[in-house]
């Protein structure tokens, strides 16, 4: 994030039939005397019931989402029925509740996609909010931070006081006296709106982003499909070389490879089944081990891939042998293992690549035992 320019606030919640979750947020966040923090822009995630209450409650006319901006002087802050997202059911329609295990994983999936749009752009900033909607919501949405948040986000509980916490008519504290109705018991009573306490309760949450590959960070995003992904790291480790198909897989995941990179992943692969524990990528002696035994088994000496292998290689051994430059034969396969170990980061994400990528220097260039290794000829 640049530091010369400011990250754009975004408040985001879940709400059921109780929209006061925004006001209240929003007042707890904006009004506090000390470090205000303003959003420039309010999400909301409910139902097509929450949506309604929402809209005729807080934005129609002087609805009190206005009503606070103007009672505590707040600049303008984006917040329309645009930014009001309704969970949908399989069908594409606005779904009214969450009533069955479908619309539980519906819903999952529709608050993790949206947080993950909501946190592409790196210079933006959230408050996420899980207090409002039912209890899964606010689970979901609390996990999907936790998969999609940066350092710089935020999730937290609204609390209110006594006995304006469960009050339909109560929104935030006024700066001026309003009174409202409420129940102490078997009696009604009337109380002021000013004199209620909001606080908001810090929720840490644990970061996994940086555990989940490009496409899912990227791309619409499934919540089983995203925790499963995360937890993959906690798995033992298995890559799978499949020279029939031309890829190898690792933790289940195909990985597409040029001709060259298979082979080289090929070649590590064999090489620590057979005990082998230091690859030194300048020596001559691995550059034509590799040539021969690998390069000549699995490619037609005939064919285009085995001549412009051989002729790269046999010109840098021949370069070292003549001016015993360590970097000659080094010089072809670093830009070979670069690009293993990024394709196998986008497809894994870096911690669970971890497991798997070319590491650096002689010892152990792959980082897997043996019996993590399965290979299936061609």
């Amino acid at each position: 994030m640049s530091k010369q320019q400011s990250p754009r606030r975004i408040l985001l919640a879940v709400t059921g039939l109780t929209p006061q979750i925004v006001t209240e947020t929003l007042y707890a966040l904006a009004c506090r005397p000390e470090a205000p923090w303003i959003p420039h822009e309010v999400h909301l995630i409910t139902t097509a019931t929450g949506a309604n209450n929402a809209r005729l409650n807080l934005l129609t006319g002087a609805g009190w989402f206005h009503r606070l901006r103007q009672d505590y002087g707040l600049p303008p802050i984006t917040f329309g029925v645009e930014q009001i997202h309704v969970l949908q059911d399989a069908e594409g329609q606005p779904l009214d509740d969450i009533r069955t295990q479908n619309d539980n994983t519906l819903a999952a999936d529709c608050i993790t996609d949206t947080l993950r749009q909501l946190t592409q752009d790196p210079n933006t900033e959230l408050h996420v909010s899980i207090a409002g909607g039912r209890k899964t919501m606010g689970y979901y949405l609390g996990y999907a931070l936790s998969l999609y948040g940066r350092p710089q986000d935020r999730l937290s509980h609204v609390l209110v006081s006594d006995p304006y916490e469960t009050n339909r008519d109560f929104y935030y504290p006024t700066p001026y006296e309003q009174p409202i109705h409420s129940r102490r018991g078997d009696k009604e009573i009337t109380v002021d709106a000013r004199d209620a306490k909001i606080d908001l309760a810090a929720i840490p949450f644990v970061l996994l982003r940086d555990g989940l590959p490009e496409r899912l960070r990227t791309g619409q995003a499934c919540f089983s499909r995203a925790v499963e992904t995360a937890n993959r790291g906690l798995q033992p480790a298995m890559l799978v070389i499949d020279m029939a198909q031309r890829q190898i897989i690792a933790d289940d995941e195909p990985i597409a490879l040029t001709q060259t990179e298979l082979l080289i992943v090929l070649w590590l692969a064999q090489r620590t089944q057979q005990g082998a524990t230091q690859t030194d990528w300048s020596q001559p002696e691995l550059a034509q081990e590799f040539l021969t035994q690998i390069v000549a088994e699995h490619c037609n000496p005939h064919s285009a891939d085995y001549g412009r292998i051989e002729e790269a290689l046999v010109e840098r051994i021949k370069y070292f042998e003549k001016h015993d430059e360590l970097q000659a034969i080094t010089s072809y396969f670093e830009p070979h293992k670069t690009n293993i170990n990024k394709k196998i980061r986008d497809a894994l994400g870096k911690r669970s690549a971890e497991r798997y990528v070319i590491g650096r220097g002689k010892n152990n260039p792959l980082p897997l035992s043996p019996e993590h290794i399965k290979i299936i000829s061609d």
